[in-house]
């Protein structure tokens, strides 16, 4: 009796969890749900106070294997880690409904963030500098001389684009995609970390402030001149 009580539960969390990752929230209704489950609303009532209670199991059970998805991809070495999490989310999204259903839920089972969305890119943020900070990003001197914020909101933004992208593209969501995406953008991130460690950076800085000499007169080209005329290049020099 107890096994087939779990069971229509289950069927329960499966029905809410379908109308949702293959719709939106709001088609997660008791009627639809009864009938997708294939159980009464006497059956539903039994197990669950209300289908937001309903819904708040399925974010729950959603939340529990991304927790886990995130775990298992900083468990190597954290020069891939934010790939592999960025990766693993996307097949994730791609293939398993009750992560895209929990993914855009509260814990109060509604639609009101925060969402375990939010929570997850969290979660990825403080991963990242924690792993940037106990051993560095990677083996590379630019990663190394990269601040641990900065590669972590580099993940946050990788992985939040991807994720979004996919709800209107599933070739987003897969975990070729992901890898690709951080081939290219990682050496980039390292390349500038390492230059701004050394000093060597170019910094976009305005023509005027690069043309003001410590006395306060302009530079070469007589920008800031106190005198207000030109320097060397003046259009009123004879």
């Amino acid at each position: 009796m107890q096994k087939r009580s779990e069971l229509t539960r289950q069927a329960l969390v499966r029905a809410a969890t379908e109308l949702i990752a293959n719709g939106r929230l709001a088609d997660a209704g008791l009627v639809n749900i009864c009938r997708i489950a294939g159980v009464s609303r006497g059956a539903l009532y039994h197990h669950f106070s209300s289908t937001a209670e309903l819904v708040a199991e399925v974010y729950a059970q959603a939340h529990a294997r991304t927790a886990a998805l995130a775990e298992d991809s900083f468990e190597g070495s954290a020069a891939g880690a934010p790939a592999r999490f960025s990766a693993a989310l996307g097949a994730a999204m791609g293939e398993d409904r009750l992560v895209r259903a929990g993914m855009r839920l509260s814990a109060e089972g509604s639609e009101e963030p925060p969402w375990l969305r939010d929570e997850l890119l969290d979660r990825v943020h403080a991963k990242v500098v924690e792993g940037a900070r106990d051993g560095g990003a990677s083996g590379t001197r630019g990663s190394s001389d990269a601040r641990p914020e900065n590669l972590a909101d580099l993940a946050v933004v990788v992985t939040a684009g991807l994720e979004s992208l996919g709800y209107t593209d599933v070739r987003w969501w897969d975990p070729r995609t992901a890898r690709r995406i951080w081939a290219m953008v990682l050496p980039l991130f390292e390349e500038r970390a390492g230059a701004e460690a050394t000093g060597t950076a170019e910094v976009d800085t305005p023509a005027s402030a690069r043309t003001i000499r410590a006395d306060g007169t302009g530079g070469a080209d007589g920008a800031g001149s106190t005198d207000g005329t030109g320097g060397a290049g003046s259009a009123g020099q004879d």
